[in-house]
C-alpha cells in the first residue's frame, strides 16, 4: 500500500487556482518588465513633449502671421503710405514714440478701470435678475419678452442716449459697457438656477433652513459654475464693445487713442495700440479663467 502523497504547499505570493490567476493576473514577483515603450524615463519624456506641443505650435503659428503680414504689407504698399505704415519694421519705432509719450500705459489702464467698473454693474444687477428669472416661471414669463427685446439690442445703439443722459466722460462708457455684459451673466445665472436639484433645496427646507440661507448654503454655490462661465463671456464682449465707446465724446482710453493717431496720420502708431488691445483681452481672458476656476480638492 502506497503512502498517501502531502498535501501541497502553498507559497506565500502565488495563486492557489485559475480563480486566484484571474483575480490577481500575472506573479509580479519577477522582474520588473524593461523596455522603451514602459519605462519610467520614457513615460516622463512623453510627458514633457505633449506639455510643450501646444505651446511651440502657437509660436509657430505666430511666426507664420508675421511672415504673411510682412509680406504682404510690402507687396501691397505701393503708393499707399498707410499700407506702408503698417509694415512690422515700423513697429518698434511707433512703440518707442507711444511709451515716451506715456499715453499706452495710461490709456490701458483708464480702459481697463471702465471696464471693471461696467463689469461690476453689470454683474450687481444681472446675478439678482438671473435669481428672480431662474427661480419664478411668472416672473420668468412675465419679463421674457422684455429681456429677448433688450439683449437683441446691440448696446452701441445706446450711445447717444447714453451721452444725452450721462453727459460726456466715464458714465456712459461704464453704461455701455454694463448694458454689453448683464446679459450673458443674467442668462446663465438663470440656466444655473433651473438647473438645480429640486431634491436638494427640500433636504434644505426639511432641515429648517430659511430662506436666505437656502440661498447662501445651497443656490449659491451651486450655480457658481454657470456664473463664472457668464462673466467670462461678458468680459469677452465688453472689452470688444469698449473700444468703440471710448470713440465717444471721452479724452482718454484706448479707443479714443484709435481716433488721435489716425487724425495725426500716425498709423503706425493706431496700429501698435490695436495689437495692445488684443494682447490686454487675451490677457484679461487668461486672467478670468483663473480667478474663475473651480476650487480644486484640499489635501
Amino acid at each position: 500500500m502506497s503512502a498517501p502523497h502531502p498535501a501541497p504547499q502553498h507559497v506565500p505570493g502565488t495563486p492557489t487556482d485559475l480563480d486566484d490567476v484571474a483575480r490577481t493576473g500575472p506573479s509580479r514577483t519577477g522582474p520588473p518588465r524593461s523596455g522603451p515603450a514602459g519605462s519610467a524615463p520614457a513615460r516622463t519624456a512623453r510627458r514633457t513633449g505633449s506639455r510643450w506641443t501646444g505651446p511651440a505650435w502657437g509660436v509657430f503659428g505666430v511666426l507664420v502671421t508675421i511672415a504673411v503680414w510682412w509680406a504682404f504689407t510690402h507687396a501691397a504698399a505701393g503708393a499707399n503710405t498707410m499700407i506702408a505704415s503698417f509694415q512690422p519694421e515700423r513697429m518698434p519705432g511707433a512703440v518707442a514714440s507711444l511709451v515716451e509719450r506715456g499715453v499706452v500705459v495710461q490709456d490701458g489702464l483708464t480702459s481697463l478701470w471702465r471696464l471693471l467698473c461696467g463689469l461690476a454693474v453689470a454683474t450687481g444687477l444681472g446675478v439678482p435678475l438671473g435669481l428672480l428669472i431662474g427661480s419664478y416661471r411668472r416672473f420668468r414669463w412675465t419679463s421674457a419678452p422684455v429681456v429677448q427685446f433688450l439683449r437683441m439690442v446691440s448696446p452701441l445703439s445706446w450711445a447717444p442716449v447714453a451721452v444725452a443722459l450721462l453727459g460726456v466722460g466715464n458714465a456712459p462708457v461704464i453704461f455701455l459697457v454694463a448694458a454689453a455684459a448683464i446679459w450673458p451673466i443674467t442668462m446663465n445665472t438663470a440656466a444655473g438656477v433651473k438647473a438645480l436639484d429640486p431634491l436638494h433645496l427640500r433636504v434644505a427646507e426639511t432641515l429648517g433652513a430659511t430662506p436666505a440661507e437656502r440661498l447662501r448654503t445651497v443656490v449659491l454655490p451651486s450655480i457658481r459654475p454657470y456664473v463664472m462661465t457668464g462673466v467670462r463671456l461678458a468680459l469677452g464682449i465688453s472689452w470688444v464693445v469698449i473700444v468703440p465707446a471710448e470713440m465717444l465724446g471721452v479724452s482718454s482710453g484706448l479707443g479714443y487713442e484709435i481716433l488721435n493717431a489716425r487724425d495725426r496720420l500716425a498709423y503706425d502708431e493706431m496700429l501698435v495700440v490695436i495689437l495692445v488691445i488684443g494682447l490686454l483681452g487675451m490677457a484679461l481672458d487668461q486672467l478670468a479663467q483663473w480667478l474663475l476656476r473651480e476650487p480644486g480638492p484640499r489635501r
